[in-house]
């Protein structure tokens, strides 16, 4: 029985006129409910593209606010938007794109106690999320609860997608993402998007893939990425796809953890062991004359873009500057957040025996929001 009015099938009917997509296609998206996680770089085009193609109900989870910085990717979002609550202004904006939709807002962080109340009314679960903690909470939550996971990461120039725990037709489940990656990263190894950059066209590419990823296995139509890896390398425009094989001996989840732990992030009961120097010390520090060598453990040309007068001495290779590191007064080494200048400490204390050494905490975004509002923050 045909479920769509006549503007309705105005507006899909470039779906409609495919083939093996035809009316039956567009029926089963109108009956998918989507829960997408994130609404920034990733979330952005996904969103835009499952309210274009008429998911039926899409579901938003984001506790951030819209930031300038945010803007050279975040294509869901104006500047009249900065401040304002993510999950709030792409619902309004999606609403204006297709009224035929039903949003579902959740301005809340995705954690160990909501997450398996807000995912088992959905699908499908796209991960548009830019930290570990997450990843494995949306992948154990979609695991437990017999959900699809639509998986996206992006990182520089570098984009990865896939569908973990897609329902094969012989009733199994396919890899999900601790097959793949059974154990995070050691903490700050791998630097987020924050942290390290992403090119701003690239989770518009990567996000599109997650969308027609959704529209597959919603529709029922085309061969979802279940046990496929897709690599794309937006510098040298090359893709891969990889197998991910089905383990012989899976993962047994049963339940939520306490993620920031399992990543190596949880608040520590151990006193801080390196020491430390907040902007405003700092800045007092400085304005009093005291001896304070600054090091600044960034690349080149992020002091081009923000600059608080450091010597520059890069974290790749600290090592290599250990001799033009004072041992007397007071060393301040910084970076963009704080840590990789901590990382810095860490190394020069036990390599090198220095014990006047200080992390500037928050880095440069710290320095620019509580001391000096005209260094930009990147």
């Amino acid at each position: 029985m045909n479920q769509f009015s006549k503007e309705e099938l105005e507006r899909y009917s470039r779906h409609l006129i495919i083939p093996e997509f035809n009316l039956k296609g567009q029926e089963n998206l109108k009956n998918s409910k989507v829960l997408v996680v994130g609404s920034g770089g990733l979330g952005s085009p996904t969103l835009l593209y499952l309210t274009a193609a008429g998911i039926g109900t899409i579901g938003i989870v984001d506790f951030d606010v819209v930031e300038d910085s945010n803007l050279q990717r975040q294509v869901l979002f104006t500047t009249k938007d900065i401040g304002k609550p993510k999950a709030e202004v792409a619902a309004r904006r999606l609403r204006e794109l297709n009224s035929f939709i039903t949003f579902n807002v959740f301005n809340d962080m995705l954690n160990s106690g909501n997450a398996l109340d807000i995912i088992k009314d959905y699908d499908i679960v796209v991960d548009g999320t830019d930290n570990f903690p997450t990843r494995y909470l949306v992948n154990d939550a979609c695991v437990i609860l017999d959900k699809v996971n639509v998986y996206g990461s992006i990182f520089r120039f570098e984009g990865q997608v896939s569908v973990f725990n897609y329902l094969n037709a012989d009733g199994t489940r396919g890899p999900n993402y601790r097959d793949l990656f059974p154990e995070p990263p050691p903490p700050g190894m791998v630097p987020s998007c924050a942290e390290g950059g992403v090119l701003g066209v690239l989770p518009g590419i990567i996000g599109s893939c997650q969308a027609n990823e959704v529209i597959k296995i919603a529709s029922g139509v085309g061969d979802p990425l279940s046990g496929r890896l897709f690599l794309f390398d937006a510098f040298t425009f090359e893709t891969r796809i990889v197998s991910i094989p089905n383990p012989t001996s899976k993962i047994r989840i049963e339940k939520l953890i306490d993620y920031d732990d399992f990543c190596g992030i949880g608040k520590s009961t151990e006193p801080e062991k390196i020491k430390s120097m907040t902007p405003i010390q700092l800045s007092e520090n400085l304005k009093n004359g005291n001896n304070i060598q600054l090091i600044d453990v960034r690349e080149s040309y992020e002091q081009d873009i923000a600059n608080i007068g450091g010597e520059l001495m890069p974290l790749n290779g600290i090592e290599t500057f250990a001799d033009k590191i004072s041992r007397e007064g007071k060393v301040v080494i910084y970076c963009r957040t704080g840590v990789r200048s901590k990382n810095a400490v860490e190394k020069l204390e036990k390599e090198f025996g220095f014990d006047n050494l200080y992390n500037l905490t928050g880095g440069i975004l710290a320095w620019s929001n509580d001391v000096d509002p005209s260094v930009p923050k990147y």
